[in-house]
């Protein structure tokens, strides 16, 4: 644990850290952990350019104190500056490498991973934004997630569901979520949210169907209608690109630019 007051303790820990991720990351079995790992090497990278930073300043201010073995004061400001000059040019490399890990993550998060072989899939079962996402973020805030699932899951109309979804194409091989969302799981229920978007939805886990299963013989008997039911995507009709999950203003963003087509 970093004591956040001993430099010689912190460093060393640091150091036994990144060996063992340099060992973790010879071989990653799940690439959707790649975004969450380069998203920490971006947060160590600053942090390392800034320890390098604050390194030549604690220096700079203990160059009256400086001398060599042999006692002379002059070889050693010389090696201080050589130093110093030394540590400024690492932190400015690290700045770099900073705004190239920042690129890398902002491109990793717009990758989604499929599973070598899914075992189940994902369905839309609602999703709310604006002044309706209102009361569930409210629900998430005093209550938690748990409680915001149970309310969002009286849109779950069982088979129905699963038929509109996959009739509408709002069906995935995971939780659907964007590198802005939260994600909350509960059972077969993942709820995804944004504080900041105003938007949250609500997907459920279901069976891959099997392909090699042999087509159903039996008859469906007629069911009694429905209820009328709760509306449970309220937005317009989205280009075939778009995601259930992406508020509309970002949407209406991408279509502009043509990143639909």
């Amino acid at each position: 644990m970093p004591t956040f007051t001993d430099p010689l303790a912190d460093a060393r820990e640091a150091a036994e850290a990144l060996r063992g991720l340099a060992h973790a990351t010879i071989n990653i079995e799940d690439p959707r952990a790649m975004y969450e790992v380069i998203g920490n090497l971006l947060a160590s990278t600053r942090y390392l350019a800034q320890v390098t930073d604050q390194l030549a300043q604690n220096l700079h201010r203990s160059a009256a104190r400086a001398t060599t073995d042999h006692g002379d004061s002059l070889a050693a400001r010389t090696l201080l500056g050589d130093t110093i000059d030394a540590l400024r040019t690492a932190s400015a490399r690290m700045d770099q490498a900073e705004v190239s890990l920042d690129q890398a993550s902002g491109k990793a998060g717009q990758i989604a991973w499929k599973p070598d072989d899914p075992q189940h899939r994902w369905v839309s079962i609602v999703f709310l934004q604006g002044e309706d996402a209102d009361p569930v973020m409210e629900i998430i805030d005093r209550r938690g997630t748990d409680a915001a699932i149970a309310h969002l899951a009286g849109w779950d109309y069982g088979e129905e569901t699963v038929s509109d979804a996959m009739e509408n194409g709002y069906f995935y091989d995971t939780a659907p979520h964007s590198a802005a969302d939260r994600l909350a799981t509960s059972g077969d229920y993942a709820l995804t949210y944004s504080p900041d978007l105003g938007y949250v939805g609500l997907s459920r886990r279901i069976d891959a169907p099997n392909p090699d299963a042999p087509a159903s013989g039996t008859t469906t008997l007629p069911v009694p209608e429905p209820e009328p039911r709760r509306e449970r995507h309220r937005r317009p009709a989205r280009p075939e690109a778009s995601s259930w999950f992406r508020p509309d203003a970002i949407d209406e963003v991408a279509e502009n630019r043509g990143l639909f087509r």
